[in-house]
């Protein structure tokens, strides 16, 4: 097999994921140009509350976008959970693109609407990586994370550990350490003279 169809096999779900997000991304970028630029420069508002007002609403699309399409084949843990975190998660990637247009508009003192687009497509660029790798660790996990409780957000006790006994016993929702995958490192000696 040649190198480029390994190379393309090992990260082909990667790719696709990767294709999925810039779609959903785009998708929510125009929304969030169109209705940052109407308010900013049609209605004369603000640049930063005009990105801001933008944003959530175009992250209300992504996140739908985002459950149902891209990362509809990792765990569901829950709407509220996931929901709150994609926020959380989209407020972070929302101050780095507002650090931008401040700068652009307050620091360098460049006005006008080309100068608040250039700073809002860098700053959703600088914003978009951070947001492809918080989702895929936080927020939409992978099919091998421990289930998580809906209703508290914490990942709930392994299956087939004893329950406590007792009056006002409680079952406490921590995780134990996590299982490893194994490691081609972790190998001894003895495995590789099988090879």
């Amino acid at each position: 097999m040649s190198l480029v169809a390994k190379i393309h096999r090992r990260f082909a779900h990667l790719v696709r994921e990767l294709a999925q997000f810039g779609s959903v991304g785009a998708i929510a970028f125009v929304i969030t140009f169109a209705i940052g630029n109407g308010l900013h420069t049609g209605l004369g508002v603000g640049p930063l509350t005009s990105n801001g007002v933008a944003t959530v609403i175009a992250t209300t699309f992504s996140y739908l976008a985002n459950r149902y399409w891209t990362f509809r084949h990792r765990d569901r843990t829950g709407l509220g959970r996931e929901y709150v975190l994609f926020f959380a998660l989209n407020g972070v990637g929302l101050v780095i693109t507002e650090l931008f247009i401040g700068f652009s508009h307050y620091v360098l003192g460049l006005d006008g609407a080309v100068f608040f687009n250039i700073a809002l497509v860098v700053g959703t660029g600088v914003a978009t990586l951070f947001r492809f790798w918080s989702y895929k660790k936080w927020v939409f996990l992978p099919a091998s994370a421990p289930h998580v409780d809906p209703a508290s957000g914490l990942p709930e006790a392994p299956a087939g550990e004893p329950a406590p006994e007792g009056p006002g016993a409680t079952r406490a929702t921590t995780p134990g350490p996590a299982a490893r995958l194994p490691h081609p490192l972790d190998r001894t000696a003895e495995d590789y003279a099988e090879i």
